[in-house]
């Protein structure tokens, strides 16, 4: 990729507030009759000029709401500020501060729900601040030009950290950890790093080249990785803890819900993570086989994000049709706002107040879904309206039936029975040190919170780092005191 140079103006000819007279400017999408065609990217990059332009909109407000709802409170106004004055660097340096990931995170985060959706001139009706895009910039420039570079810690201590999981909680509690010094082992079950960064989000939503160069730097920065290594099978959890004075478990949720309705296990029925890992496999060369949405007459059941990457992944694989079955409507649906524009551009259908009743098969395979038409009752304890069926039926034509219905965490007894679960089946942890019911055993991620976003788990494996951090500064003094007697 071509180096970018960067110009940047006089400080003092760039002022804030400008969102009364410069409009909201995203960068430029892609058509969707020419994205549908391929799996890249669909939106393009600001140039300086444009980043420097749409950050001087930022109201820089006293109490800043979109830093509030951020779950890693980044300093978004501060950067803001620094990018509409050209200093490029030292926005990507604060920025940076907070967030291991920032560049992931402008790019897959939902903003429409944290950040953007709380800025103040937005709710004025003048459009947000487009922070995620700004985010993504920065992060980006800082690689072009070379400013990130490797983890080098001051010092070098003994004592080593095991993480179980290399999704986004296991790599930022390993560059944290790393960066202390500390000796830093992550084993995952894949063959390669980044949990569903790499294989359950689309490369038009995340280019895996992205995740790739933020792996290789932790390589380069004295991380190890075993990866084809399911812990608990290729090696015992006892083992782990014997070979390393702390250990993370960040293993995500991986166990999908299932559609409990007659004929649910027809031919032609999957779950979403299957088809999306699948997906995810062939866009990086590996040998798969076929593209399995490719001429068929594709129904995605879920309203979430999950949800919206299969129904967008089944057009660009040349889906005859697709339709998304919701049971509420548009209002109430879990998922980014974005992403559900995005896939009606591309031509996808949604079926709203649509709860699948069956799935009818012929010779056992899937051909269509029956179809509950529902509407909205009284609220439930969540305060959400809980879905009601009116007694209208209808039919859907499906030759590949996805599930996206969510994610439950696997049995965590399978990896120790001594550890403490939930009655959701979540690891059980100290809110406030993320350390499990056995000592020197941490959590972070969707194992503990349930499926939820990347930057919550970036967030959990910060946090958790530096309980870790503390606990092995612990036993390091120990060792020490022991030594001096």
């Amino acid at each position: 990729m071509a180096k970018r140079t960067t110009t940047n103006p006089p400080l003092e000819k760039r002022q804030m507030l400008q969102f009364v007279t410069t409009p909201r400017d995203m960068p430029e999408k892609r058509e969707a009759d020419v994205r549908n065609e391929d799996f890249l990217e669909i939106y393009g990059d600001y140039i300086d000029q444009k980043a420097q332009e749409q950050s001087s909109r930022c109201s820089q407000c006293g109490v800043p709401f979109c830093q509030n709802h951020c779950p890693l409170e980044n300093n978004i106004p501060d950067w803001l500020k620094l990018t509409a004055e050209g200093r490029t660097e030292e926005a990507w340096e604060v920025s940076n501060a907070t967030n291991n990931m920032p560049e992931i995170c402008g790019r897959i985060c939902p903003q429409d729900r944290l950040c953007e959706g709380s800025c103040v001139i937005e709710q004025s009706g003048h459009g947000t601040v487009t922070i995620g895009s700004v985010e993504r910039y920065l992060s980006d420039t800082a690689w072009q030009e070379g400013w990130i570079k490797p983890i080098k810690p001051r010092r070098e201590r003994a004592l080593s950290v095991g993480i179980i999981g290399a999704g986004p909680a296991g790599l930022a509690t390993a560059e944290q950890m790393r960066e202390q010094g500390w000796q830093v082992t992550v084993y995952d079950r894949h063959d390669r790093a980044g949990g569903l960064l790499v294989y359950g989000i689309p490369n038009f939503k995340l280019d895996k080249s992205i995740v790739a160069r933020r792996v290789k730097r932790l390589e380069e920065g004295g991380i190890e990785f075993v990866l084809n290594c399911d812990v608990g099978t290729d090696i015992s959890f006892e083992k782990l803890r014997e070979k390393h004075q702390a250990v993370l478990i960040s293993t995500g949720v991986y166990a999908a819900r299932d559609l409990t309705v007659p004929g649910a296990g027809a031919d032609g029925v999957s779950p979403a993570l299957d088809f999306l890992i699948d997906s995810n496999k062939r866009g990086l060369g590996d040998d798969v086989g076929a593209e399995p949405a490719k001429g068929k007459k594709v129904v995605v059941i879920g309203g979430g994000d999950t949800a919206m990457d299969c129904v967008r992944t089944a057009v660009r694989q040349g889906a005859e049709s697709v339709t998304c079955l919701y049971r509420r409507d548009h209002a109430n649906m879990p998922g980014s706002r974005r992403e559900t524009a995005n896939a009606q551009e591309e031509g996808v259908t949604f079926e709203w107040l649509a709860s699948p009743k069956a799935v009818h098969d012929e010779n056992g395979r899937a051909t269509k879904v029956r179809t509950d038409r529902m509407r909205l009752g009284p609220k439930d304890a969540s305060g959400r309206q809980s879905p009601e069926t009116t007694g209208e039926e209808f039919d859907v034509d499906a030759d590949l039936v996805i599930k996206a219905l969510g994610f439950t965490p696997e049995d965590m007894k399978v990896l120790s029975p001594q550890l403490t679960v939930t009655r959701w089946g979540t690891l059980r942890v100290n809110p406030l040190t993320f350390e499990t019911n056995l000592p020197g055993v941490y959590a972070a991620g969707d194992i503990v919170r349930g499926a939820s976003l990347v930057v919550w788990a970036i967030r959990e494996g910060r946090d958790a780092a530096a309980h870790m951090h503390k606990y092995l500064r612990g036993l390091e003094r120990a060792e020490m005191l022991e030594a001096a007697e």
